[in-house]
């Protein structure tokens, strides 16, 4: 959040060593939680869960890293506004959909991207996220809802969507319970052709 103003008048140099130890945090937080980080900005990563690799709890493990990060970079800049009176935050976005992914590039550079709707849903939820939250869209919510405490933000105009779009804000994780029981308390299938057992 803000770093363009964190930045102004420092060199390159001061610049970069402010800066890496937050996206170092980032990324230590998305890799620990099993995700690939396909891009890093000059202040900000994307990452992805689910791909290259699928997993099926994939939406769990991004809100998981999304916690991870804020805890982590908290604590930094609990440091870094001792040692260099700076305030740092960051925002997080997270959306679940569909992307193609692919290389992209030639022999002097090559990225690993997502492309799709569902990648710019998640930016959108990152520059709506007030400095410290995390913002996420309806399709991660109904995903992990079950395993995860939200407050609704309602619905936002958010640029690339007809529609205003539902948004809720992550708050934590719920209180520890197995998958069967958070699952049981939406209702469990029915079992078919088993009236005997």
């Amino acid at each position: 959040k803000g770093s363009m103003d964190i930045l102004e008048g420092l060199d390159p140099e001061e610049s970069k060593n402010l800066l890496d130890p937050c996206l170092q945090l980032m990324m230590d937080a998305v890799h620990r939680a099993g995700g690939t980080v396909s891009r890093a900005l000059g202040d900000g990563i994307m990452a992805l869960f689910g791909a290259p690799l699928a997993l099926e709890d994939h939406p769990h493990r991004a809100l998981y890293a999304a916690l991870r990060m804020q805890e982590t970079v908290r604590r930094h800049a609990a440091e870094l506004h001792q040692q260099h009176d700076i305030e740092l935050q960051i925002r997080v976005g997270v959306n679940t959909g569909e992307v193609v992914v692919g290389a992209i590039g030639n022999d002097l550079f090559m990225e690993y991207t997502p492309v799709g709707h569902a990648v710019g849903l998640a930016a959108r939820m990152e520059t709506l996220a007030a400095p410290g939250s995390t913002l996420v869209t309806a399709s991660t919510y109904r995903l992990t809802e079950h395993a995860f405490r939200f407050t609704a933000r309602g619905a936002t105009k958010v640029k690339g969507a007809k529609e205003p779009l539902a948004v809720y804000e992550l708050l934590g994780p719920e209180p520890s319970r197995s998958r069967l029981t958070a699952r049981a308390t939406y209702g469990l299938t029915p079992f078919v052709g088993r009236s005997h057992e």
